[in-house]
């Protein structure tokens, strides 16, 4: 059995019983993806946004009463990562405690570093944050959110 991973509920100012704004948000978050400030680092080389890697890898799986989400966090450890919960989005975000040069050594190559990141994905369907688990196992962690019973509607008499 995985080890709990606290998971934190964002609160939002209005709550909304569609969301016909999601088109719109992933619209955006290409936006940011392809329009990047790398151009103030001119030599930096930068994949092409096609090829570019999202990171952590997340896995988003529609049960028929909740969703779930799997992100696979290789050498994170529990304490390292942060899970931010809203009625339709789950952010994923890692801070690795930077580990200390051995100043005697000679390097050759220094490519393992600590590296913090930020993963916030849509919900294909509003879910209940309040009843929501996550666990964390072996580098997988895994969020299961019951979803939202929806919106009846009552007709009301006028007076």
């Amino acid at each position: 059995m995985g080890t709990r991973v606290p998971v934190k509920q964002r609160e939002e100012r209005a709550v909304e019983t569609t969301r016909p704004w999601r088109m719109f948000e992933e619209m955006e978050r290409w936006a940011d993806e392809v329009f990047t400030t790398d151009w103030l680092r001119p030599f930096h080389y930068r994949r092409p946004f096609m090829l570019a890697e999202t990171w952590p890898r997340v896995d988003v799986v529609d049960h028929d009463d909740s969703i779930e989400v799997r992100a696979a966090l290789p050498g994170y450890a529990k304490d390292e990562v942060e899970v931010t919960l809203t009625d339709h989005t789950v952010t994923v975000e890692g801070h690795k405690k930077s580990e200390e040069k051995e100043e005697e050594a000679q390097y050759y190559r220094h490519e393992i570093r600590a590296e913090d990141f930020v993963r916030t994905v849509t919900l294909p369907e509003d879910v209940d944050e309040m009843k929501a688990e996550a666990t964390f196992r072996e580098g997988i962690l895994e969020l299961t959110a019951p979803k939202q019973a929806p919106a009846k509607r009552r007709t009301l008499e006028i007076h």
